[in-house]
């Protein structure tokens, strides 16, 4: 099992999705994971669906048995990435018996390390084609025409509600406060790498697949 771990706006999908080309892993992020179950109407998944109906967050307990069927599945055998979860110490403890009981564990975590105010620079510039989703940046990526989108010609653009500085700060806050002990968590497993996720894609693409090579041979 490989976990990811970064703030928002760190490039986790992205990266999740590259590994699954390159080393036939399966991303598994809690939201998924919790709408599948509850799609298929298993018993986590009928307990989820009335935990969230009533408004409530779905418990740890839930979301560890909704992990745990799904890992029983074949498609999952050559290794799964976490996305997302754990976020706490306690979520840790419990992943780390859950896998035990299985006879399994983590194989690496790996934690993508980015510059705080870099990252509020990145998050609060972007923004989107309102007509068919393509993604921009006030700095890095601008519409080749200014005002028309590249990809579908629209004239339309949003931005998220919560892509602003303060909002993505206070994100980056709760983050390093809820992580800062699963990083010492996983590094005194010595499972623990970090990769710096301020470079260009394709070299962190390059640094996680070193890692997952390593720890997969």
């Amino acid at each position: 099992m490989l976990i990811l771990l970064g703030p928002p706006g760190a490039g986790k999908g992205t990266q999740a999705r590259m590994l699954e080309e390159d080393f036939g892993l399966v991303q598994l992020s809690t939201g998924d994971l919790l709408r599948a179950a509850v799609a298929a109407g298993t018993e986590a998944g009928r307990k989820a669906k009335a935990v969230m109906e009533s408004g409530q967050l779905v418990s740890d307990e839930i979301v560890l048995a909704v992990l745990k069927d799904r890992m029983a599945e074949p498609d999952v055998s050559r290794g799964v990435i976490l996305d997302g979860f754990p976020r706490t110490a306690g979520q840790a403890a419990a992943l780390d018996a859950l896998l035990a009981a299985a006879g399994e564990g983590v194989t690496a975590a790996v934690s993508l390390e980015v510059d705080d105010e870099a990252m509020v620079g990145r998050v609060s510039g972007r923004y989107t084609c309102a007509g068919c989703g393509e993604g921009y940046h006030d700095s890095f990526k601008m519409p080749a025409v200014p005002g028309t989108c590249d990809k579908c010609g629209g004239t339309a653009f949003k931005r998220r509600a919560d892509d602003n500085a303060e909002t993505v700060r206070e994100r980056l806050r709760a983050y390093h406060s809820q992580t800062a002990p699963l990083i010492a968590h996983y590094d005194r497993q010595g499972v623990l790498h970090r990769v710096d996720a301020m470079g260009a894609i394709a070299e962190i693409r390059a640094a996680l697949g070193e890692i997952v090579g390593r720890v997969a041979a």
